[in-house]
């Protein structure tokens, strides 16, 4: 038995429910003639390198399988009445395959991509209930005032003295009464006066 591959291309306006009848027909040719459908591999779709029946773009869907010439001939003579498929290759990958190495195969391949596409659980975030809130900061009004500084007082000035004029000057008597009565306890001026300077002539005869 030997063991092949087949890349088809499908027309891309298809969609998925209108592609599956062309994979179930490959898959039926297989088995009818005894032989083993390892894998499809679905490539999806790619531009293509030149127009096709006027397409730009086509569906790549790859079969790798084991079987006889018989059932290569089968299958593209379906797709070569298929108006589906646009275009097909065949090429011989073993003259002897051995069935069970290529499950083998296929199983190891299928757990690398397997574990590939796996992705890394994210790291825990915290939900703001579990975070600790930060510490909260004084408002300017909660924070001490420093002590106010007591201005220092005006000494005080002492008292203009006074000038002998103003020590010399009795107080002056408001009312006519007051007057009255200091009038009569002073002497009369004229008299001490006349007393003092002039001198007697008593005195002067004597000299």
């Amino acid at each position: 038995m030997r063991r092949y591959e087949t890349i088809i291309i499908i027309d891309p306006d298809l969609s998925a429910e209108k592609r599956e009848p062309v994979l179930e027909r490959v898959k039926d040719v297989i088995a009818q003639q005894d032989g083993y459908l390892a894998l499809i591999d679905d490539w999806g779709t790619r531009k293509l390198a030149y127009e096709i029946k006027k397409k730009e773009r086509g569906h790549y869907i790859r079969f790798d399988f084991c079987g006889t010439v018989a059932v290569v001939d089968e299958i593209e003579r379906f797709f070569r009445i298929d108006d589906r498929v646009l275009k097909y290759m065949t090429v011989l990958l073993e003259k002897s395959a051995d069935i069970e190495k290529i499950k083998e195969e296929i199983a190891a391949a299928e757990s690398k991509a397997a574990l590939t596409e796996v992705p890394p659980e994210p790291a825990e975030t915290k939900t703001p209930e579990d975070q600790t809130p930060p510490a909260e900061t004084e408002a300017p009004e909660d924070q001490a005032q420093p002590a106010e500084t007591e201005t220092p007082e005006e000494p005080a000035q002492p008292a203009e003295p006074e000038t002998p004029e103003e020590q010399a000057q009795p107080a002056e008597p408001e009312t006519p009464e007051e007057q009255a009565q200091l009038s009569e306890k002073q002497p009369p001026e004229t008299e001490a006066n006349e007393a003092d300077t002039t001198p007697t002539e008593t005195e002067e005869e004597i000299k």
